[in-house]
């Protein structure tokens, strides 16, 4: 597990947190017909560090929750991993895996004239546990995470398969409903697989099984963080921090030049 916080964490959420917008611009990595590599961006919802608190829950998806009886997860854990959801069938699940994961994600912070920009690996969790790439994932993402040193309940209670279903429930109906929808990217002139899937659903039970098959939380796995402030605008600070190698969470800390 990681030892403590990364120190651009705070400075990070400072700046977040004055935002009024929650999106950013993530990129990967695909293959053109010749294998020649081109840059893939979309903009995202970035939805907090993972793994979320039932504390930062709309209050309708903690009543899905305790009402279709899978709970709340207890507030043990955090990391500085960042979490993103997404639909298995999307073409940048496919991306990830054919370019060793790599990913670049691109905030702009106007409310505090800032760029924060993120550099690393990216990994799905949601497939079942029984998968061996699942549990290789899940492996990965447990060394990022860390017990709260504040945290209320018993790490013992704490399950893989809550946690995902709690971004599932942070989600309208409407937006569950996505997750059954024909497959993203091919034309409509090509009737659905299935005939379940269709726009405009909407989806109350947490467990739907097409749905929850296709959802996934994305986690991007920073390996470098870099801000770019221009709140000084005689004295643009840039800096920039860099996870070490090894499994003891330093970063290295360097003021560049804008």
């Amino acid at each position: 597990m990681a030892p403590s916080a990364a120190p651009w964490r705070g400075l990070f959420l400072a700046s977040f947190e004055k935002s009024r917008v929650s999106t950013f611009n993530l990129t990967t990595i695909a293959h053109a017909p010749s294998n020649r590599p081109v840059p893939r961006s979309r903009t995202v919802e970035f939805r907090g560090f993972w793994p979320k608190s039932a504390s930062t829950l709309h209050k309708s998806g903690i009543e899905a929750l305790k009402t279709q009886n899978i709970g709340l997860n207890p507030d043990v854990y955090e990391s500085d991993l960042l979490s993103v959801t997404t639909d298995a069938r999307m073409g940048k699940v496919g991306q990830l895996a054919d370019s060793d994961d790599v990913v670049e994600g691109v905030f702009w912070f106007e409310e505090v004239s800032a760029q924060w920009r993120v550099r690393g690996r990216a990994v799905t969790v949601g497939a079942p546990e029984e998968e061996e790439e699942e549990r290789k994932v899940r492996d990965m993402v447990k060394k990022g995470m860390r017990e709260k040193g504040d945290g209320n309940g018993n790490i013992k209670d704490w399950s893989w398969e809550r946690q995902v279903a709690t971004y599932f429930a942070n989600h309208s109906p409407v937006m569950r409903g996505t997750f059954k929808n024909p497959p993203p990217g091919r034309p409509r002139s090509e009737a659905p697989p299935d005939p379940q899937l269709k726009l405009g659903q909407k989806i109350e039970d947490l467990k739907d099984p097409i749905a929850r098959a296709n959802f996934r939380v994305l986690l991007i796995l920073p390996q470098e963080m870099e801000v770019l402030d221009f709140s000084n605008p005689d004295d643009v600070r840039r800096t920039r921090w860099t996870l070490a190698d090894g499994d003891d969470g330093k970063w290295k800390e360097t003021e560049l030049w804008p």
